[in-house]
């Protein structure tokens, strides 16, 4: 029933000289990135030591996603990946530039940290459908899922490596210094790009049409097929009801665990052994069979990973919690951009994959406020208890439609006309 996992397709996806250049770059962009988040997350929380603070930073990040998404993905259907990703990294550099100088001049503050926060989330919709796009140009259509989980695994090993390495930076050199290790990670990033030679694209069709139109077909298209339509909606579940305890692990370091950065560094490290754990084996099954099973395992598997971390006042459980957390949300999250990629149709692509980024990116946003402003009345291990309560009791409800979802996505016509049915019962 599952396929074997075999190192060849990791070895043989490395061979493309392209997916090599962008996934070096990209990796360590990774890692000083969960450096500089770290940083964000404890600096939001040693300015204010309030979880509602800590949601809306947290919000201005990721929260534009939801307003940008649709439209950074219609744009990254008009124009070349290769150059929308340059010009989008090179202003999120300057992001880092920003933090540094204003640590140095002493006139960071939470507002001030807010609008920086705020023009991250501004253009992360842009980085992101450019991602999304140019990743399948490095390598061929039947190693999409391997290159995808690679890059998960990669972007997942990051949330380890990088917190572990800010454990050690921020008490000894203070925050500024993980602010300017993620600007020279950026500049690493930058150079791999511009090494990078891929054949033009194919001109784009839409360039003349409306592009509210674009977006609006993007609506269409995923509401009608069984397939993207039905792991979307868990996926929005999953967003809103838990993601945000990602953002909320400052708030259980300090307030649940008692401790300080380091003990935050624990948590997300955790977190992110566990992602990386999930997203290597994706990326050694070399295919997209049997992933719609482990969506459906995730998504139940988180809820209860989260009972877990918030069952407890003690560190050792709550970091088995955390990296069970991640282990269960990257198994659903990468099996679902893996099948997505694979089943969608290719002048689709930009404008669905920027709907995962809007599903996995901007909804967190929402729940991050609703559960900070939540946990400041009950706590947080009340408020993400009954979230995990609510995913157990969606899941039972989405069990019935799961064959069909699968032979949608994982069928030898994944993506075709056979497969836009309306899901759930819709």
């Amino acid at each position: 029933m599952f396929p074997t996992l075999s190192s060849k397709p990791f070895i043989r996806v490395w061979r493309h000289r392209e997916f090599r250049l962008y996934e070096s770059g990209m990796s360590l962009y990774s890692v000083t990135g969960w450096i500089q988040r770290v940083g964000v997350g404890w600096l939001a929380w040693d300015l204010t030591h309030s979880t509602f603070w800590l949601g809306v930073v947290a919000s201005a990040d990721l929260g534009p996603m939801i307003l940008l998404a649709p439209f950074a993905g219609a744009v990254a259907d008009r124009v070349d990946s290769w150059k929308l990703s340059r010009v989008s990294q090179f202003l999120l550099m300057l992001q880092a530039i920003a933090l540094c100088g204003l640590m140095y001049t002493r006139a960071m503050g939470i507002y001030t940290l807010l609008a920086v926060s705020l023009y991250t989330g501004l253009l992360y919709p842009f980085s992101g459908a450019a991602r999304q796009t140019l990743l399948p140009r490095t390598v061929p259509h039947a190693e999409f899922a391997t290159a995808i989980a690679l890059d998960s695994a990669a972007f997942q090993a990051a949330r380890f490596i990088g917190p572990a390495i800010a454990a050690l930076i921020i008490p000894a050199f203070g925050v500024m210094a993980a602010f300017a290790i993620h600007g020279l990670g950026s500049i690493v990033f930058q150079t791999a790009i511009a090494f990078m030679r891929l054949p033009p694209e194919e001109p784009r069709k839409r360039a003349h049409r409306n592009i509210l139109r674009d977006i609006g077909e993007s609506f269409t298209y995923v509401r009608g097929h069984v397939g993207i339509g039905s792991v979307f909606f868990l996926m929005i579940a999953a967003s809103i009801i838990i993601r945000p305890v990602q953002d909320m692990l400052p708030g259980f370091a300090g307030g649940v665990f008692g401790g300080g950065a380091r003990e935050l560094a624990w948590l997300t490290s955790s977190m992110g052994v566990g992602a990386m754990v999930s997203a290597s084996t994706i990326a050694m099954r070399g295919g997209v069979s049997g992933l719609t099973l482990r969506v459906f395992l995730g998504f139940i598997g988180l809820a209860a990973a989260v009972f877990t971390l918030v069952g407890t006042d003690y560190l050792p459980l709550g970091v088995l919690g955390s990296a069970l957390i991640g282990y269960t949300l990257n198994s659903m999250s990468t099996s679902t951009q893996a099948l997505v990629q694979t089943a969608v149709d290719d002048e689709m692509r930009g404008r669905v994959m920027s709907l995962y980024l809007l599903i996995f990116r901007g909804m967190p946003a929402i729940g991050s406020i609703l559960d900070g402003y939540i946990a400041q009345l009950v706590g947080l291990r009340w408020t993400f208890a009954v979230g995990a309560t609510i995913c157990a009791l969606l899941w039972l409800a989405s069990m019935p439609r799961r064959h069909a979802i699968a032979e949608s996505l994982e069928g030898p016509r994944a993506g075709g006309p056979r497969a836009r049915s309306r899901a759930f019962g819709r």
